[in-house]
């Protein structure tokens, strides 16, 4: 239970942190044709849109968060670089 409390008081309320990513997602696929992505693109996209919900819901100066976006973005980024 100690762990669930920590992580609220970082990240917010679960419950709200659930309806901010899964209307971040819903907006951000609602146009999208999910087949043209990549499985990595994918889940990056909906792991940033994690990260997005969790900073504006909780603590938006813990840096831990605005780095795990760029690392998201970055494994998409290195893959796509290595194909060239």
């Amino acid at each position: 239970m100690r762990v669930l409390e920590e992580r609220g008081k970082r990240y917010g309320s679960f419950e709200t942190h659930a309806v901010l990513s899964q209307g971040l997602k819903t907006i951000l696929f609602s146009t999208c044709d999910r087949d043209k992505l990549d499985d990595d693109m994918i889940e990056s996209l909906e792991m940033i849109c994690h990260k997005m919900a969790r900073i504006v819901n909780g603590d938006p100066y813990y840096a831990d968060s605005w780095v795990d976006i760029a690392g998201y973005a970055q494994l998409v980024a290195t893959r796509l670089e290595k194909q060239v």
